[in-house]
């Protein structure tokens, strides 16, 4: 199924072109920041173009927000009555879906919760890379809940499985890569780090 039609792919274009706006960024400067190409990145800001999750890692990088930011933003979670998020329903959730791998996303807390986690659904079969800059001022861990997951970070290769976690030390390029034959799931929960 495509996801183009999905109210998320609309919403992730009004945000991109937010971040691209509020930095006073040309598409040509956004284009040069983030190795993604200009046509690309008008297509995705005009909702023509479902971006990838690597393309969605490049543009992320290039604002130094992490993917979950971007998605969270975009997906505008309205506050209960006392300010927080309150009760979130599977059944309500908001799944972004990488229309090259079938990866899935889910964010499991909102914008104002101190830590991003997300739910991942990867397909046997997929891999998806982010460059160094994605994981910049920023602590991680992945956790594998199901299926096995094999996890590049530089030159090192963790193979996972379900329980295990790793956390991420100095910025890297990052592969989430799963070699099996069943779907892997696993969580990836981060927190703001110092700054140097």
């Amino acid at each position: 199924m495509s996801n183009i039609v999905d109210p998320l792919v609309g919403r992730i274009a009004v945000r991109v072109r937010a971040e691209r706006e509020r930095r006073g960024w040309t598409l040509n400067e956004l284009a040069e920041a983030s190795g993604v190409s200009r046509a690309m990145i008008h297509r995705i800001e005009r909702g023509e173009s479902s971006p990838t999750a690597v393309v969605l890692g490049k543009l992320s990088a290039a604002f130094r927000l992490s993917v979950s930011s971007l998605l969270a933003l975009a997906e505008g979670e309205a506050p209960g009555p006392d300010g927080t998020a309150g009760v979130r329903r599977s059944a309500d959730a908001t799944e972004w879906r990488d229309p090259d791998t079938g990866y899935r996303r889910r964010q499991i807390t909102g914008p104002r919760f101190p830590a991003e986690t997300a739910e991942i659904r990867l397909p046997a079969g997929a891999a998806v890379s982010y460059p160094a800059a994605s994981f910049a001022f920023a602590r991680q861990v992945v956790w594998v809940l199901d299926g096995r997951l094999t996890f590049h970070e530089g030159t090192t290769v963790h193979d996972l499985g379900p329980g295990d976690t790793v956390e991420l030390g100095e910025p890297a390029p990052c592969t989430f890569a799963n070699e099996g034959d069943a779907e892997c799931r696993y969580v990836v929960i981060r927190a703001q780090a110092e700054r140097p």
